[in-house]
């Protein structure tokens, strides 16, 4: 063979060695390799005001851990519709990131305090790590209750008299002994803003007062209202009973965000809402109700009535735990859709559903 036709046979030769070695190297179809730990896109459902996560959409319905992996059965009509795919079912508060007596309540150690009926007359003043057997009636500005606790004999566990301001009740039990109080036994009021301006109650443990937090403005926030006790009062009638209760008029705002209400006491024995808003005194404006547990009551809220305006009702769970439409005879009464800055919006029932109020007459 010439030297001409070994050096183009070799020519030959490497062309085709490149061309197979470019052959092998191609990517496949897809240009990438598959993953087979890629996330889902599904994206997961998040319970209101608790950023506890839920199943996602594609997911078979399961709760918390301990509750049934069936869906839960449809409750009586109670103005709530279906549940909305993904929506997680919640079996009880403290599971669902709500506060129970596991996050309220005083936080040390505690003395003990025989004070009786108590009155705080000294602006700035703190009571902390107190056993009190008694109540706090204030007569000043800028007092704080914290890391205490309250069993009151008396109308109320701690009052602000009107024309003073800046109360803070936080970290604290208030209670009462059943039998004991001064309306033919019974107590009232846990805490009572007769001020004109805002207080803020957090984290507090409350219990027994037929009327616990009452008030027409304050920040009412972490809290657990639970086991009010129902009694006749001084004229023989069961008395109205309310987690919180507003009379309307209020010049302020009202908040309650992340709260547990409950109102268990049954409604032939006084039991009205886990949250009243009623206008007693005047119209009701300027309430913000959001990401709250409500359970209980003949309805578990009281929305207004029809003068009621920027009342805004978000996120809220109506739980079942007492009746299955969350108070005796549903979960929402008195909403005025129609008033000027009123908003429903992402409020459910306990096992998913979606509740819409009826429409008012």
């Amino acid at each position: 063979m010439s030297r001409d036709r070994m050096r183009r046979a070799a020519r030959l030769l490497t062309g085709v060695l490149a061309a197979v070695v470019l052959l092998l190297c191609l990517p496949g179809p897809t240009g990438v390799s598959e993953r087979a730990d890629a996330p889902s896109a599904t994206p997961s459902a998040t319970l209101p005001g608790t950023g506890t996560p839920g199943p996602t959409a594609t997911a078979s319905p399961t709760g918390p851990p301990g509750t049934p992996s069936a869906a839960p059965s449809p409750a009586p009509s109670t103005g709530a519709g279906e549940a909305s795919p993904g929506t997680l079912a919640c079996a009880a508060p403290g599971a669902c990131g709500f506060p129970d007596a596991s996050t309220t309540g005083p936080r040390t150690a505690l003395e003990r305090h025989d004070t009786g009926n108590m009155s705080v007359k000294k602006d700035g003043t703190v009571i902390k790590g107190w056993d009190v057997h008694g109540s706090l009636d204030v007569y000043a500005n800028d007092v704080t209750v914290i890391d205490s606790r309250i069993t009151s004999a008396n109308w109320w566990g701690i009052n602000l008299r009107p024309g003073f301001s800046g109360l803070k009740v936080l970290h604290t039990s208030i209670t009462a002994v059943p039998g004991k109080g001064p309306d033919n036994g019974g107590v009232n009021y846990a805490v009572s803003n007769m001020g004109g301006s805002s207080i803020e109650v957090g984290w507090c443990d409350i219990s027994v007062f037929g009327n616990a937090l009452s008030m027409g403005q304050g920040d009412l926030h972490d809290n657990y209202v639970h086991d009010i006790v129902a009694f006749r009062n001084q004229g023989g009638e069961w008395q109205h009973t309310d987690a919180v209760i507003s009379g309307g008029g209020n010049k302020g705002r009202l908040t309650l965000r992340h709260n547990t209400l409950l109102n268990s006491t049954p409604v032939d024995r006084g039991a009205t809402a886990a949250v009243g808003l009623f206008a007693d005194t005047g119209a009701v404006s300027s309430v913000v109700v959001d990401g709250n547990w409500l359970a209980g009551g003949a309805y578990a809220l009281y929305g207004g009535g029809p003068g009621a305006t920027g009342i805004e009702v978000t996120d809220n769970v109506f739980s079942t735990q007492y009746h299955p439409g969350g108070g005796a005879y549903g979960p929402v009464a008195a909403w005025n859709a129609g008033g000027a800055g009123n908003v429903w919006r992402g409020n459910r029932m306990s096992d998913g559903r979606p509740v819409t109020p009826e429409p008012t007459g």
